[in-house]
């Protein structure tokens, strides 16, 4: 595995040097980014979108404008748990590289001096790894923890009590204020998102990526006088209109335990396909009507069942 030198202790003057307001605004436009190359020169070091030189390489700066992107997106939600809560607890399920862990954190640590805990949660060790060695290269160990695990109900107990056993232990032990899943493969969308709707998470931000378990189920139906069966009998169509009802069932789900849902952008679609995003905020504790409109969709779409319908309920 390559490993990310830590910054030098003059990278931080460096990086000012480099990054002049004329070289920002060539990066940026007239973008109004919350992290920037100036501001949060070790960060990017480590995640490797910065040069020994404090330069930003082209290939960089795709993977740059998108962890910006993604952080302007859950600035309200994160803005609204840090005037609420006196310390903020993150949880980024199935956090693969963790940059958006990472972003979070420094937002957090660095620029809002807001206490925090962040829990990184990957099946991956290798992952998981790399993570935690950038996380004490920046010197947050104390507050940025990652665990590898599988993201399934009581991950957040299980990892919240193996890092920071005190805070588990409390009367009321704390629920993540804010959840997020980017690219969460098939299933693993849905798992995240059940976990989120049990411990009652304040906001969740989820990036659902290769949802098949629709498209699958679909191929076995048998031929019947559903208008959509032209739909489901063929395999290009089936796969992309499959990705997207699965995400509109995903929704009302959610939004039947009392979420307000909104499916947004998640990256410029120049940058990939990929690019739904469903942020959920926390109102009540059941919408009848978004129930109702789930079970009529789920009818038309062959009353064939996703994996969050059998984990919410």
């Amino acid at each position: 595995m390559t490993k990310t030198a830590a910054p030098a202790p003059d990278f931080a003057a460096r990086a000012k040097a480099h990054w002049t307001k004329e070289q920002t605004a060539k990066l940026i436009g007239d973008k109004k980014y919350p992290l920037l190359p100036a501001d949060a020169p070790e960060l990017l070091r480590v995640m490797g979108l910065l040069n020994a030189d404090a330069s930003m390489s082209a290939d960089n700066v795709r993977k740059f404008q998108q962890i910006n992107h993604m952080l302007t997106l859950l600035l309200p939600a994160l803005e609204d748990i840090a005037k609420r809560h006196e310390r903020v607890f993150v949880l980024d399920a199935c956090c693969g590289s963790s940059f958006i862990a990472l972003a979070v954190a420094w937002l957090l640590i660095e620029k809002w001096k807001k206490p925090c805990c962040v829990l990184g949660i990957d099946l991956n060790e290798a992952v998981i790894a790399k993570s935690r060695e950038r996380a004490n290269q920046l010197g947050w160990g104390e507050s940025v923890r990652f665990v590898a695990g599988k993201v399934e109900a009581g991950a957040w107990q299980k990892a919240l009590t193996e890092q920071f056993p005190a805070l588990a232990a409390a009367e009321k032990p704390p629920r993540p204020h804010l959840l997020c899943a980017l690219h969460a493969c098939d299933t693993a969308t849905d798992h995240a998102l059940a976990l989120g709707v049990a411990v009652q998470a304040d906001h969740m931000a989820v990036a659902p990526c290769c949802q098949a378990e629709l498209a699958a189920q679909w191929s076995k139906l048998p031929v019947c006088d559903n208008p959509l069966m032209p739909i489901f009998q063929s395999p290009n169509l089936r796969r992309d209109i499959a990705a997207s009802l699965t995400d509109a069932l995903r929704l009302l789900l959610v939004r039947s335990k009392g979420y307000e849902v909104t499916a947004t952008e998640f990256v410029p679609s120049a940058h990939t396909p990929k690019n739904r995003l469903l942020v959920c905020t926390r109102r009540g504790k059941f919408h009848k009507e978004s129930a109702a409109q789930y079970a009529a969709l789920k009818h038309e779409l062959g009353d064939v069942a996703i994996t969050l319908e059998g984990l919410v309920g």
